[in-house]
């Protein structure tokens, strides 16, 4: 059975209810969620053999932490535990015109003090085929950055498909690197790579002309935008790239495109309306396009398959994608009324 591994920071999410303000109320949601985990909890709840590995403190934070995801069915026996904290996320989120905010504190974090020799890969890798990183573990620091690109050259060194989600983060890179000087590195490893318009901008500084900001998109510029990516690494076999037109932080429009060197992909596109919690929802599309590249009949497929999946995780609430295969596979047959399944 193919084993998928994922790397990176998970971190403690404060949320206050529903569409408050921060402590417009005395109460914030607790629950765990990063890029890499999220993923893992994909493919795990789709029934595929999945471990995240990360450095996570030895507390009752840590522990509840690894309860979560072990809850989901990954495995996280290769995590190291150290480090003194887990990150932590301020998440408000947006209604109608008003948009969502993020404040991190994760400075001093498990992994953001990490260094290469922390995680053994031999390990790590012993038994997988797939292993998956974003561009957010990089971003947190030096060391953080060292030791992602140690993974992705071990994990091609050893024969492993490598995917990544670029993930650009603003906030995230402090410590003096640019982002495409050190994920320009780490793509000449990636197989597989996934990306919206701006990721591509500002992770790997190759644009296109679409229009991000606009309420609808030309899909024809994100073929161009593909073709730029492929064409910068010849390592690259396929690229996905996410379509969100943006109405307002209630209402979205989601699709997405699948380059794969010599076809131009493009998915069903949904209309979400009265989004409950778009976090987490680009995993999702990694996660589900990871599981269709592997499990379904051909790149089409797979890119629906992520498509649905990244579409019904705007209707859950936390970062997790709380998801089987069969409302994913409902949802790609046409199956969105909403009616009840009796």
């Amino acid at each position: 059975m193919t084993r998928f591994v994922t790397f990176g920071e998970i971190m403690l999410r404060l949320k206050p209810p529903g569409a408050e303000r921060f402590f417009q109320s005395p109460v914030l949601e607790a629950t765990f969620g990063g890029g890499e985990a999220n993923v893992a909890t994909a493919l795990a709840r789709f029934g595929l053999d999945s471990a995240w590995v990360s450095l996570v403190p030895p507390n009752a934070i840590g522990d509840a932490c690894l309860g979560e995801l072990r809850r989901q069915g990954v495995d996280t026996s290769l995590v190291v535990r150290k480090g003194s904290r887990l990150g932590i996320y301020f998440l408000e989120a947006g209604s109608n015109q008003r948009p969502s905010v993020v404040i991190y504190d994760r400075a001093g974090s498990a992994i953001a003090d990490a260094r290469p020799g922390d995680i053994d890969w031999d390990r790590s890798f012993a038994g997988a085929s797939w292993f998956h990183i974003t561009g957010i573990t990089p971003a947190l620091s030096l060391g953080a950055s060292e030791i992602a690109l140690q993974a992705v050259r071990a994990a091609r060194g050893k024969g492993l498909t490598v995917s990544c989600d670029l993930n650009y983060r603003k906030n995230l890179w402090k410590y003096g690197k640019r982002a495409p000087e050190v994920m320009g590195e780490i793509m000449k490893s990636v197989d597989v790579a996934i990306a919206n318009e701006e990721d591509c901008q500002n992770a790997l500084g190759i644009s296109a002309a679409a229009d991000v900001e606009s309420g609808s998109l030309d899909v024809g510029q994100y073929r161009a935008l593909a073709e730029k990516v492929l064409s910068a690494y010849p390592s690259l076999k396929m690229i996905a790239i996410t379509l969100r037109e943006s109405r307002s932080a209630d209402d979205n429009g989601w699709s997405g495109v699948l380059h794969t060197g010599t076809e131009f992909l493009v998915s069903r596109r949904y209309d979400i309306r009265r989004i409950v919690d778009r976090v987490g929802s680009g995993d999702a599309f990694a996660g589900g396009l990871i599981y269709g590249l592997t499990q379904l009949g051909s790149p089409q497929e797979a890119l629906e398959f992520a498509a649905a999946c990244s579409c019904l995780k705007h209707s859950i609430p936390g970062d997790l994608p709380l998801l089987g295969v069969a409302e994913v596979k409902a949802l790609m047959g046409g199956s969105g009324s909403g009616r009840v399944q009796r």
